[in-house]
């Protein structure tokens, strides 16, 4: 991408802004517009100033970048975040999940360039607005976290290469685990989306999901029916067609659900 990106680096410390700065200045095409000690500041440049990218600091005094970050989620096109942070297993897990950028305190370089590379591609394909909803969504969770009132998603926030997609999860038939991501399976295609299956089933509404298997959640409604294999273990046929294996353990939440169902 040859089109000059303007940045604006939000970070309380300054030798973070300043090793920041520097690394960013051997990408010929980034421009640092400006350097904020704090949302205050970041908020007067960005009334002075276009910005594209903004590399945030999560914790900072006063006013928080997460707090900054709900503010900018309001926008129906906000700027692009990197958030900077120093290793929480939580935040980064959490950004993850909803297909935000972040970097690691001490800087990295090819981490650096990797997140540098992922901005370029989404504004190159305008991928401000579906960011935007990502964005939105990542606060809407962290607010819920804090006041202790949680709401089971509706949707999720994939990235491809250069694309963040909206999938709602009323389409989704069934998940099953794939390594590090959790595929969800549709009735046209399986989507792959970064998250561990425990993280992910805490987010989905229990009266409309069921774990079945350590590696498999599915829809209620697309339980036909069971059965058992002549290895003695047991098998449930979906609507859809798929069948899928049943831990020992979930069989009896399995039997009742399809018992609930026989007298609807």
């Amino acid at each position: 991408m040859n089109q000059t990106i303007r940045a604006l680096i939000v970070d309380d410390e300054e030798l973070g802004r300043k090793n920041l700065h520097y690394a960013i200045e051997e990408h010929s095409n980034w421009l640092i517009t400006a350097e904020a000690s704090s949302v205050v500041n970041a908020r007067l440049a960005l009334a002075t100033q276009d910005v594209d990218v903004i590399f945030l600091d999560i914790q900072m005094p006063r006013e928080t970048g997460l707090q900054f970050a709900q503010e900018l989620a309001k926008q129906s096109q906000p700027p692009l975040i990197i958030f900077v942070t120093a290793f929480n297993e939580h935040a980064i897990e959490a950004f993850e999940l909803h297909a935000l950028d972040y970097l690691l305190k001490p800087l990295n370089d090819t981490r650096l360039s990797q997140a540098l590379e992922r901005a370029e591609s989404m504004l190159a394909l305008q991928q401000q607005a579906n960011y935007g909803k990502a964005l939105q969504r990542y606060v809407e969770d962290e607010n819920n976290k804090q006041a202790a009132t949680p709401e089971y998603w509706q949707q999720v926030s994939v990235r491809s290469i250069g694309k963040i997609e909206t999938v709602s999860l009323a389409k989704v038939l069934w998940i099953e685990a794939q390594g590090n991501y959790m595929q969800l399976h549709t009735s046209t295609r399986q989507i792959l989306y970064r998250a561990s299956m425990a993280r992910l089933e805490q987010h989905l509404d229990p009266s409309i999901f069921l774990r079945i298997h350590r590696s498999t959640i599915v829809r209620k409604d697309q339980i036909a029916s069971i059965y058992a294999t002549a290895d003695n273990n047991y098998k449930m046929r979906l609507h859809c067609g798929d069948q899928v294996l049943i831990s020992e353990r979930y069989i009896a939440a399995v039997k009742e659900v399809l018992a609930k169902h026989s007298l609807s």
